[in-house]
């Protein structure tokens, strides 16, 4: 009888704390107890671990089993502690031996079925992650080891606890610095979406648009009647901004896999796209619940979230977007646990006009009254309205336009458009090192220098639109981007672009922060 310790780590919300598995063997009557804040599926471990140690040929030792997880005061949740607790008995009970190094260097996670098979966990990327950063090997099971060996290339796979014990036993020992592959993981490779620009036809004012707020990162707000291309210009923004590399791509990929869905390895390196339904609540789309998981803005970090039928939403829903709009993080606070997830997404929001959908419409066909396109359009709040960067009327097409297929021009493919927003993002990044939207007050007076018409037209637009200071240096930001647009379309690739903006690039910024009409 005696004393074991696996290594392995917990879930935090983006943290993987690490956890000391010990396993202890004493005399006395047949007990297994499981200690230090267990959730109720690492208590219910007792049962996998004792039924895949016996069908895989090991004797489950009789006497007391004390299993504490460390640090105690860490809440644990999940299967992933089934491996490392199955181990560190046969450890206790010198029915297994490792090595000195490959328990000093090493992390287990798996879960476990009755058989001893190892089944997938969730999270494993963001554990690796961590375990990388300090040059430790881990083990996962065999379902994991793609989604594993995008953040830590000393990983070894198995697929059953029997295959572990062999493979990393005394009498087939690996160091923790061999990986089951000699070659690193490659990321996998990124295809354009199939959706192109060019499957809009008409709209050039809102594909202008979707080209700016592309190339800056901005939030827009498209409004039209049902059926002018709201949804179509959406589902193309995705396709305009370029890959995720380095620590953004293992960002996004680290909050895919501590979700409920989990993560694929085929979507490394893409930008997520999220679409949820108005009917959503504001746990859904903030995040939270007694687990605390991501929610729909942390999901769409450095991607698209898209709200269809916003004033649908319902207001709280719509009110808990302000904050991250403006600070990129979501705190969520709970009475036992409190947790920051990131959440720079990059919003698109749709919307009719009116109730019926067609106020404004030249075919008349509109019937609500004055206070009811009022209280519709109140759904939506002013400090909400305010955060949001670009409004754009979507109007509807004439017969000749929509049926006319000899048409040829019909703007920029998705292909062109990404181009010119790479080139223009770069600028911001060699310049800012962050992108437009991202800028800060201070860092708007040294990069968007307004001459004497600047500022007239500055103060012109704020006493005949009313608009507030937020607004002024929203409008700048866009402003830059237009300016930034123009001078990667000239050919400028030194990052090094004139702070000054001109009023063209002002007048064209303020115009799409019009109120809709």
């Amino acid at each position: 009888m005696g004393i074991a310790r696996v290594a392995s780590r917990a879930q935090l919300g983006l943290a993987a704390p690490r956890v000391q598995v010990e396993v202890h063997l004493g005399s006395g009557l047949p007990t297994f107890s499981i200690v230090g804040l267990p959730a109720t599926a690492v208590k219910e471990s007792k049962d996998r671990v004792r039924a895949a140690l016996q069908n895989a040929g090991f004797e489950f030792p009789a006497g007391r089993i004390t299993v504490n997880l460390s640090p105690a005061d860490l809440p644990k949740e999940g299967c992933r502690y089934d491996l490392p607790i199955a181990l560190g008995i046969l450890l206790a009970s010198d029915q297994l031996r490792f090595s000195d190094q490959l328990l000093e260097t090493c992390e287990f996670y798996g879960e476990l079925g009755l058989a001893g098979e190892l089944k997938p966990i969730r999270g494993v990327l963001l554990a690796a992650a961590h375990a990388a950063r300090e040059a430790r090997g881990i083990v996962v099971p065999e379902a994991n080891y793609q989604e594993a060996r995008l953040a830590a290339s000393l990983t070894h796979r198995a697929a059953s606890l029997l295959e572990v014990c062999e493979r990393l036993g005394a009498k087939n020992a690996k160091t923790n610095r061999e990986a089951d592959d000699d070659e690193p993981a490659a990321a996998p490779s990124i295809t354009r979406a199939s959706l192109d620009l060019t499957d809009v036809r008409g709209q050039a004012a809102p594909k202008r648009a979707l080209l700016i707020a592309a190339a800056g990162s901005h939030s827009i707000l498209l409004v039209g009647p049902p059926g002018t291309g709201k949804s179509m210009l959406a589902q193309r923004l995705p396709g305009l901004l370029p890959p995720l590399d380095g620590t953004d791509a293992l960002d996004v990929a680290s909050i895919a896999s501590v979700s409920s869905r989990g993560f694929d390895a085929r979507d490394y390196g893409r930008r997520p796209f999220r679409a949820p339904h108005h009917t959503a609540s504001a746990g859904a789309i903030i995040g939270g619940g007694p687990h605390v998981r991501p929610g729909e803005v942390s999901l769409a970090h450095r991607g698209v979230l898209f709200l269809d039928e916003l004033p649908e939403f319902n207001r709280a829903v719509l009110e808990s977007l302000r904050e991250p709009l403006e600070s990129g993080v979501v705190a969520i606070s709970r009475v036992a646990v409190q947790v920051d997830y990131p959440a720079r997404f990059q919003l698109v929001a749709a919307m009719n006009p009116c109730p019926c959908g067609y106020s404004g419409d030249l075919s008349g066909r509109c019937r609500c009254t004055p206070p009811e396109i009022s209280r519709y359009r109140a759904r939506i709040s002013g400090p909400l309205l305010d955060r949001i960067d670009l409004r754009v009327e979507v109007t509807r097409l004439s017969s000749e336009e929509l049926l006319d297929e000899t048409a040829t021009d019909r703007g920029m493919s998705s292909e062109q458009a990404a181009a010119r927003v790479s080139a223009a993002r770069r600028l911001q990044l060699r310049r800012n090192r962050k992108l437009n939207a991202e800028l800060t007050s201070e860092e708007l007076k040294t990069l968007c220098r307004l001459d004497r018409a600047g500022r007239q037209l500055v103060s012109q637009a704020r006493e005949r639109l009313n608009l507030s200071a937020r607004a002024i240096h929203r409008a700048l930001r866009v402003a830059r981007t237009i300016a930034d647009l123009e001078a990667s379309g000239a050919g400028n690739e030194t990052g090094l672009v004139d702070s000054s903006i001109s009023p063209v690039h002002l007048a064209e910024a303020l115009q799409l922060r019009r109120a809709i009409n």
